[in-house]
């Protein structure tokens, strides 16, 4: 197992180094520590790398601002090359560190489910923006999860949503066929739940491919592709499996404008090497994409990367995946500012404190607006029974070169996914004997 930086986040960390290295003279009762399970190693390296960059670079941002309200904030990475056991082994070795974890954000599927059955032991919450278990923005079985502004089966109404727009309509899809790739495992399967769903509601049918990881040979599953001629292909891809699906579809011929990614599938380092060729390749962003003007990003070069401080290169600060980043750090540190209302302003809060504060999260539009993502986020409100906060997304299009939106805000239909999510809740909660929490737990 090999530790990647540790680091304050503070003007003079070198975040961006190798090493393990603790940036003393720094009193560690006075820093809140955010560990990071980073993927900068293995097939998503290229996608993993970007994001926490941004987180680090975000964290440092906070700390340049003054911290939380003066706690600083302190970052650890631990590299998990997207593998499931070295993400247990590294949870393992952080959540006690530096008076103990705030949060985790595991970047993958595969260990958010593994370690959803440590944390509530543990008291540490898990923030899982995009990814993890859908069922899990159910708090009233979920204490402990968080998957905050959107999870896979929000990203797949949407991007359903947005097919019935380009088609015409929901009376449009009866009778089309849609192919749905996917990543074989535990994240691509996620996803097929809600397209199961509206497949049985509009009379559409559904040609699923399973993609065996990494994804770099993928000829056979396009061949399919070419012999059932579907009217669209949603890709539920990630790491160098989404840029070789692009090619495969060019080199059979699906045309690009009929293609929709879903949040992991829709980033520059998937279409940077097919340019031109990916022109019309659409995906979902729940809720940022690529900010190179926002304020957060602006204050970032201006605070951080001027300094000598940033994570990575200066080049990709405002890219899709960077900003990521940048919005789960935000989520991280502002749970934690909502925790500090509550018991206490200036103080270190502990995980189970910091669970209060994800749980009691109210971005407003003018707080979003204050922290410099103007035109980047919709206001994000969670609850002891809702841990998601927001279910808005957009869509961007590739353009040959960049993405730029090619849709207004849409919302997924929360009337289907509730019960989805209620129904697959119930099924854990009886799996696991767990009971759903009383009206008195959700003061605590």
């Amino acid at each position: 197992m090999k530790l990647r930086n540790l680091a304050l986040a503070l003007s003079a960390a070198c975040i961006g180094l190798s090493s393990a290295l603790i940036a003393a003279p720094v009193a560690a009762q006075n820093v809140q520590f955010f560990p990071v399970l980073s993927g900068r190693t293995g097939p998503v390296a290229p996608n993993a790398t970007p994001w926490a960059n941004g987180h680090n670079d975000y964290m440092a941002l906070v700390n340049a601002r003054g911290g939380i309200n003066g706690v600083k904030t302190l970052v650890e990475e631990c590299e998990t090359a997207y593998a499931t056991d070295r993400g247990v082994e590294c949870y393992e070795r952080l959540k006690g560190k530096h008076g103990g974890a705030t949060v985790f954000q595991p970047l993958s599927t595969g260990i958010t489910f593994a370690l959803t059955e440590k944390i509530p032991n543990d008291k540490i919450p898990m923030i899982t923006s995009g990814y993890g278990r859908s069922d899990s923005a159910d708090g009233g079985v979920f204490k402990w999860n968080f998957p905050l502004i959107g999870h896979y089966w929000v990203a797949g109404d949407v991007a359903i949503q947005h097919i019935a727009n380009k088609e015409g309509g929901w009376d449009k899809l009866k009778g089309k066929k849609i192919a749905v790739g996917y990543h074989d495992s535990p994240f691509g399967k996620e996803l097929l739940p809600i397209l199961q769903e509206r497949a049985a509601m509009h009379g559409f049918t559904l040609q699923l491919l399973p993609i065996p990881a990494p994804g770099v040979e993928q000829k056979a599953i396009w061949l399919q592709v070419r012999r059932e001629r579907p009217d669209w292909v949603v890709l539920q891809t990630w790491g160098v499996m989404t840029g070789t699906a692009i090619k495969e579809a060019v080199a059979t011929g699906f045309p690009r404008e009929k293609m929709v990614g879903t949040w992991w599938s829709g980033a520059e380092p998937d279409l940077k090497d097919v340019a031109d060729g990916a022109k019309g390749y659409s995906a979902v962003m729940m809720q940022h994409g690529a900010e190179p003007g926002s304020a957060v990003v602006k204050e970032i070069l201006e605070k951080v990367h001027a300094k000598g401080a940033g994570a990575g290169p200066k080049e990709e600060v405002g890219s899709v995946l960077y900003m990521r980043g940048v919005v789960g750090a935000m989520l991280a540190t502002e749970g934690v500012r909502a925790a500090q209302e509550r018991f206490g302003k200036g103080k270190v809060m502990t995980g189970e404190q910091a669970r209060w504060g994800y749980e009691n999260l109210n971005l407003t539009q003018a707080k979003l607006d204050a922290l410099g993502f103007k035109g980047v986020m919709r206001p994000v409100s969670t609850s002891c029974q809702d841990h998601m906060g927001s279910a808005w997304a957009r869509v961007h299009t590739w353009d040959g070169k960049k993405f730029v939106w090619a849709s207004d805000w849409l919302q997924a239909d929360e009337q289907i996914i509730k019960p989805l999510v209620k129904a697959s809740a119930d099924k854990y909660a009886a799996e696991k004997r767990l009971t759903r929490r009383a009206a008195a737990d959700c003061q605590s």
